[in-house]
């Protein structure tokens, strides 16, 4: 998985995701860990080559309020990096 860092969001501190499984990891800065399955490679490489994106927006997008996407767990976790 390759670690997207934080760019203009105030509710995620990082997202991991890969291009190849099509999955998304998603660290929100409130300490809750979400993962994602089938979420749209097109999707995942945009928000690879498009430093400008925000995380938020595109969580919300493509993950969370995605009719295409499936939540596969949740967790309570502290981001140490």
């Amino acid at each position: 998985m390759q670690r997207i860092q934080s760019r203009t969001s105030d509710a995620c501190t990082c997202v991991y995701v890969s291009l190849l499984k099509g999955t998304a990891l998603v660290v929100f800065k409130n300490g809750g860990t979400y993962s994602y399955s089938n979420v749209s490679r097109r999707a995942i490489l945009n928000l690879m080559v498009n430093p400008s994106m925000s995380l938020g927006f595109w969580v919300n997008t493509n993950c969370s309020k995605s009719d295409r996407a499936v939540t596969s767990g949740r967790w309570n976790t502290v981001c140490l990096g």
